[in-house]
């Protein structure tokens, strides 16, 4: 069920920290020939989440005891409560889900975990506490980080920033938009004068930024919440002739011909982080609960890298990428 369209691994070149916010005890249990493991994911419409996909299936792959069972949610909160309730049904092994929306996936998330079943929460959280391990980057601080960059080297002297979300409730959108705001209080000439969402999605982000470009005749930088939809940006500024006079910044960086790292070298992007899908690590975690019994830390937080046209280049070599 997997679709290999994206043969990267961007976490294995990647340097993890662990934040001991607290381990989860989990006793070994009986050695068993066979481990089934059901991953939940939010959407396969982002190339990110595809490469995701990649990576644990990939991972898997090590482990013949490992049998992955994958169910695309395509950004529907009900299909996805349906696909994890199926695999408590099962009696799956382990999940690893990434929510397409926290709160509707709390339920969920948290009765399969009741159920006894280990939960590893992969890229975005749920509410509450009610999981085994969550693994992700720190989106409050590469938010943090954009905002920054904004204000120190893109826009010094102040501008107008048209922000484009993700989809809403997402715990890693709200954490990258609270931080791109906090990282921008530096410079009190910048203002954010229009913002929407485009669900994480290139096509939407085109019409929204489509949008913003019609109503605002002055703006100086596009903040899309993740590199598709900073493309999205592009492609409609280039429609309506103005993207020499407008500022692109993205997130995820992948190293793939599409991916944002080759945009900033193409100069469409100024800006983007590499932001690990955290695959190999859910594997890596899965092997360590289930098969050697051991504890598992509550949090695993992944590093990132800036792209900037300075470094863009090296990194795309970095993460496995070709310059052809």
């Amino acid at each position: 069920m997997n679709k290999k369209a994206i043969s990267i691994l961007l976490t294995a070149a990647m340097g993890v920290s662990v934040l001991a916010a607290g381990t989860v005890t989990v006793s070994a249990a009986e050695k068993k020939d066979k481990y089934v493991i059901g991953m939940s994911q939010c959407n396969l419409g982002e190339p990110w989440r595809v490469a995701m996909n990649d990576q644990i299936a990939m991972a898997a792959e090590k482990h013949p005891e490992f049998e992955v069972i994958f169910a695309d949610a395509a950004q529907d909160n009900s299909k996805q409560i349906a696909d994890i309730e199926n695999f408590v049904q099962m009696g799956v092994d382990l999940i690893i889900t990434s929510p397409n929306e926290a709160t509707p996936l709390t339920n969920a998330v948290s009765a399969a975990y009741d159920a006894g079943i280990p939960v590893i929460l992969l890229d975005r959280k749920i509410d509450g506490d009610k999981y085994t391990q969550f693994i992700g980057a720190d989106n409050v601080d590469m938010g943090r980080i954009a905002g920054e960059y904004v204000a120190d080297t893109l826009l010094p002297d102040g501008g107008k920033v048209c922000e484009i979300k993700g989809l809403e409730g997402t715990s890693g959108g709200i954490d990258r938009d609270n931080g791109f705001r906090e990282g921008i209080k530096k410079n009190d000439k910048i203002e954010i004068v229009a913002v929407n969402n485009a669900d994480w999605l290139r096509e939407k982000a085109i019409t929204v930024a489509e949008e913003m470009l019609q109503t605002n005749d002055e703006i100086d930088l596009f903040l899309a919440l993740n590199d598709p939809m900073a493309e999205g940006a592009y492609i409609a500024a280039k429609n309506a002739g103005r993207e020499g006079d407008i500022l692109f910044v993205g997130f995820d960086g992948l190293p793939t011909p599409d991916g944002g790292i080759r945009s900033v070298m193409d100069g469409r992007l100024s800006m983007t982080q590499v932001y690990p899908t955290g695959g190999t690590e859910a594997i890596e975690s899965a092997y360590q609960l289930l098969v050697e019994g051991k504890e598992l830390d509550k949090t695993l937080t992944l590093t990132s890298e800036i792209v900037i046209p300075d470094n863009a280049e090296e990194l795309l070599e970095k993460f496995g990428g070709s310059a052809e």
